[in-house]
């Protein structure tokens, strides 16, 4: 059954004749003979409207009682058992009834579409999911019923209803809209001039989105090639608190902005896994991102500014959506947020800072953020402090063994060393250590930071400017390194993947397979979906994938608009993201390659198809019309009444009219035997067939098959064909000897232990070595000669009969010239089985199959 049409008019503003548009075309499909009943519509006391609902049949709405009272909403079984063309369904946001089948009209709607049925449907601009935060700015009430804006934008049809703001003032002024007590606050509040204009370039803005998705289709399908810009992709930072659902929105609204913009939600964690929101919020803000039509995902970072940046690079997103600050402006002086070091980092990127009700509201943790990981910062910091109170303690118990020099020296190598292990910030900190406990313990006077001589005073200077450079290069050459070695990590990867593939005939599960080796989840799949509202099919996937599980998988990264590639397991770090987006992108042109190979096949058949019915007109036009003409030509020569005819003069037309028939029979029955092949609609009963009478009955039929000789031994084994389509072949075959060998035709066959092989040898002309396929094409003839009866289908129907009945056909050279067609069959077993699976009959049967 086929899914529904939905058509949608898209309210500018209340009142601006939705509904009325709905029931008008109610009203013009009805009179075009279409079946048109109202699942729900209301009037709200508005005559003309109530006007227009005279004349459509309402189906009768479900009760519901609630609170006390008796409500009525769409009654969704009424309406599929009903089965009318087309139903009307106003304010597709509404919200049901609780305790009813769905919690909102538009899963109504979305039911009644599944059962093949026709809806026309109404929403007001400020219903949107995406627009409720920007119509509660510009109007100050927020709306509580939404519809998910992918809902609407699947509609098949979508029609603005506008009208300037002057004119629907003065409707609602003329109480067309509400009644006369609310008129006045209507027109101070919601329906001021300004509050009008702005909701009518919302609607405008949305639509003309809706508008270029069209155009793009509408080139793709006449095959204009003129660049399009890249696909707007939006990345939406979020920290699992109350803010993330106004970050969303706002994402979405910028996503919406271009045709097919891309929503992506990203939740960074410590690379320890572990997660700081609450799990409920995460999962309210996943399925919020779902109903907006983007995608979540989670990733794995040390520093959250740059496993943001990394993602987005990573996905080749051009703007990125994250809230304006939560910390003090004094926690900012002393240490860069997130959004400061997005900036900072985010280069071609362009960055929103949405603010939202949290904003400067509650303050934040500070720390530094670790950059060579947690567990090296700490072993830094340890050695920091453990490394110089363990090094003043020997230097203080030897004191006959060093000096100054050599002391300030130890204490620079333990700065280096601890820059080595916990980079830059705890190197300073035992450089801050090392100075003064030099000072302290081993400069005079000691035991107070006081420094007798100034020469030491300017060597402890540069002992700290020294150890603080060093441990910086230190720091700055091993995160180089450890990048180094992550491009090489990543360069290698790709690489082997590569040329793993080049000899793997199915690439996408090997792919997979790489993909669950290389990030070491559990699972991996490419799953797609047409719209949020289809079910995902899984393309390919490794073991232990699940479709239930893409909505929780770890890593989802988009192939293309309706594909994804979906890791199940662990969570992926940010670096890695790139490199899994890497693998999405191999995974693209992989389907583009097979889509490319099943293109090529199917233009293939096609050309094969049209050759096929090119080459039949042309035999209709004349092999077919010759016997008939010849039939037609002696049948009305014998019914003339004033020619009189002799015996013989009768004799041959009557002749004449019997071999043309017989003619015309052979040709039609090849027609049907090559039609029955090309459908598959041969199903071969199988039995013990021995050949010498087969051949004897085959001959026997055909003109001039005294010219054919056997030398088939009485004791040579049966073989196993079907008796019908065994004489349908033998008759071809030597049909075709017989036409092109002036002599007698040498019918042979031999044994071996499981197959049986028959020969026909024939004098005449012979085939060429390269021409020896093609008779066995359909509708060929050797050369395609005009010379000759028949349209080129014995040797191609003989064949496919053979192949149905698991043999082989081949034509060889004649040693001294002619032509040797050579048919290889399955020999017989006692006890073997037909295709159907009865048991295979022992005696010849030759009623045609």
């Amino acid at each position: 059954m086929s899914r529904g049409v939905l058509r949608v008019y898209l309210g500018a503003a209340p009142g601006v004749g939705k509904t009325v548009a709905m029931l008008s075309e109610g009203h013009r499909r009805r009179a075009r003979g279409t079946d048109v009943v109202i699942g729900v519509c209301e009037s709200h006391a508005r005559a003309y409207t109530a006007a227009l609902m005279e004349g459509l049949e309402q189906v009768p709405r479900r009760t519901v009682e609630h609170r006390g009272s008796t409500l009525t909403e769409l009654d969704v079984a009424a309406v599929v058992a009903r089965r009318p063309q087309v139903v009307l369904v106003d304010e597709l946001a509404h919200t049901n009834v609780p305790g009813s089948p769905h919690a909102k009209r538009w899963e109504d709607v979305e039911e009644i579409l599944a059962a093949g049925i026709d809806v026309v449907s109404t929403v007001n601009i400020q219903h949107l999911e995406s627009l409720n935060d920007v119509v509660e700015s510009i109007t100050g009430i927020r709306q509580q019923e939404t519809v998910p804006d992918e809902v609407v934008r699947g509609a098949d049809q979508l029609e603005l209803v506008d009208m300037s703001p002057q004119a629907l003032r003065r409707r609602l002024a003329h109480g067309n809209v509400y009644a006369a007590e609310r008129v006045d606050a209507a027109l101070a509040n919601y329906f001021r001039e300004g509050n009008l204009t702005a909701l009518r370039e919302l609607s405008l803005l949305w639509l003309a989105d809706r508008v270029e998705e069209g155009l793009d289709r509408y080139r793709t399908d006449r095959g204009i090639t003129e660049p399009w810009p890249t696909r707007e992709r939006v990345v939406v930072a979020l920290t699992g608190d109350a803010e993330g659902r106004t970050l969303l929105r706002r994402a979405a609204q910028i996503a919406s902005r271009g045709a097919g913009g891309e929503l992506l939600a990203v939740y960074v964690t410590p690379p320890d896994g572990l997660v700081d929101a609450r799990l409920e919020q995460l999962d309210d803000l996943r399925r919020m991102t779902v109903e907006l039509g983007g995608t979540f995902h989670s990733v794995k970072g040390e520093d959250t500014a740059t496993a943001l940046l990394d993602f987005a690079r990573g996905v080749s997103a051009r703007q990125v959506v994250i809230g304006a600050s939560r910390r003090k402006r004094w926690q900012e002086v002393l240490s860069p947020g997130v959004g400061q070091k997005v900036v900072e980092g985010a280069g071609e990127i362009d960055v929103h800072l949405v603010t939202h009700e949290l904003t400067r509201t509650v303050r934040a943790p500070w720390r530094f953020g670790p950059e060579l990981g947690r567990r090296r910062t700490a072993l830094g910091w340890a050695l920091a402090v453990v490394g110089t109170a363990v090094l003043t303690a020997v230097l203080h118990l030897t004191p006959a063994w060093h000096d100054l020099p050599l002391e300030v020296l130890l204490y620079l190598l333990l700065t280096v060393g601890t820059a080595l292990v916990g980079g830059v910030w705890p190197a300073v900190a035992a450089a801050v250590l090392g100075s003064t406990t030099i000072n302290w313990f081993f400069t005079p006077p000691v035991h107070t930071l006081t420094i007798s001589d100034p020469e030491n005073l300017v060597a402890l200077a540069v002992f700290l400017l020294v150890a603080v450079a060093v441990s910086s290069v230190v720091h700055l050459s091993e995160r180089r390194a450890a990048a180094a070695r992550e491009a090489q990590r990543e360069a290698a990867a790709l690489a082997a993947s590569a040329e793993s593939l080049l000899g793997e005939r199915d690439q996408l599960p090997a792919l997979l397979r790489q993909v669950v080796e290389f990030f070491g989840v559990d699972a991996a799949g490419v799953v797609r979906r047409p719209t949020v509202r289809d079910p995902w099919q899984v393309l390919a996937a490794t073991e232990g994938f699940g479709v239930e599980a893409v909505q929780d998988a770890s890593v989802r990264a988009p192939v293309d608009d309706t594909t994804s590639l979906v890791l199940v397991g662990r969570v992926v770090s940010a670096q890695d993201r790139r490199l899994v987006s890497a693998f999405a992108v191999r995974v693209g042109a992989i389907l583009r390659r097979e889509e490319l190979v099943r293109l090529a096949d199917a233009g293939r058949a096609l050309a094969k198809d049209n050759r096929a019915r090119t080459a039949l007109l042309a035999a209709v036009s004349h092999d077919l019309r010759t016997p008939l003409a010849s039939i037609k030509a002696a049948a009305s020569s014998l019914r003339q009444p004033d020619v009189v005819f002799g015996e013989q003069d009768r004799a041959d037309l009557l002749e004449t009219i019997e071999d043309s028939t017989d003619r015309l029979t052979v040709l039609v029955t090849n027609l049907l035997d090559m039609s029955r092949l090309q459908s598959g609609a041969v199903v071969p009963r199988l039995a013990a067939v021995h050949l010498d009478e087969a051949v004897t009955a085959a001959a026997a039929l055909l003109p001039g098959g005294g010219r054919v000789r056997l030398t088939i031994d009485a004791a040579l084994p049966p073989a196993s064909a079907d008796p019908g389509l065994l004489d349908r072949v033998l008759a071809n075959v030597l049909e075709n000897a017989l036409r092109h060998s002036g002599g007698e035709v040498v019918v042979a066959a031999s044994a071996t232990a499981d197959r049986v092989q028959v020969r026909v040898v024939d004098r005449g002309v012979g085939v060429p070595e390269g021409a020896k396929e093609t008779i066995f094409a359909p509708f060929q003839r050797f050369g395609d000669a005009p010379r000759g009866t028949g349209v080129g289908l014995g040797l191609a129907v003989a064949r496919g009969l053979v192949e149905a009945l698991g043999g082989t056909i081949v034509a060889e050279d004649t040693p001294g010239g002619g032509l040797t067609v050579v048919l290889d069959l399955p020999r017989h077993e006692e006890g073997s089985r037909s295709t159907d699976g009865t048991e295979a009959p022992t005696v010849p049967d030759r009623m045609a199959t």
